[in-house]
């Protein structure tokens, strides 16, 4: 691939933008900060933000699945971000252990039953609310406050 040709008169300037037409989309480029606005301001860290970033799409999880989905470990999943997230009220179980139905058909042809039933986790309204923030200051909608 040729090296850009740019004018020599931009040569002793601090950046230069790229013409528009040729950047498709560059959204993401405040991810970081809006990252570090929220967890300033909000009791959360920077991976507890990306997490619930990561699970905003989905309307409940299991903990074999975000740790499949996520590459984490099941166990450190649940004592890093799920755990600390339910504390804060951003995470919720949404089906408990109990929960499952008690008609013998679903005994006999599911193979999770009353014990060994896997808990369904959902990200709470404050968590969609804290993830939708998250857009608006992504996107330039909101003002991101980092320190200096």
């Amino acid at each position: 691939m040729p090296k850009s040709t740019v004018n020599e008169s931009k040569m002793f300037r601090e950046f230069s933008l790229i013409k528009d037409k040729y950047i498709k989309d560059n959204s993401l480029k405040y991810l970081r900060l809006a990252v570090r606005d929220l967890s300033n301001n909000y009791d959360v860290t920077e991976s507890e933000i990306n997490f619930m970033l990561f699970i905003y799409d989905l309307e409940f999880f299991t903990i074999r699945y975000i740790s499949e989905a996520y590459f984490y470990n099941k166990r450190k999943v649940y004592e890093r971000l799920i755990w600390p997230l339910m504390k804060k009220g951003y995470i919720y179980k949404h089906f408990d252990r109990l929960k499952p139905s008690q008609t013998r058909e679903d005994h006999l042809f599911r193979e999770e039953h009353k014990m060994n039933y896997r808990v369904r986790y959902a990200l709470s309204q404050n968590g969609r609310l804290m993830v939708s923030k998250a857009y608006r200051k992504i996107y330039g909608e909101e003002q991101i406050n980092v320190p200096v």
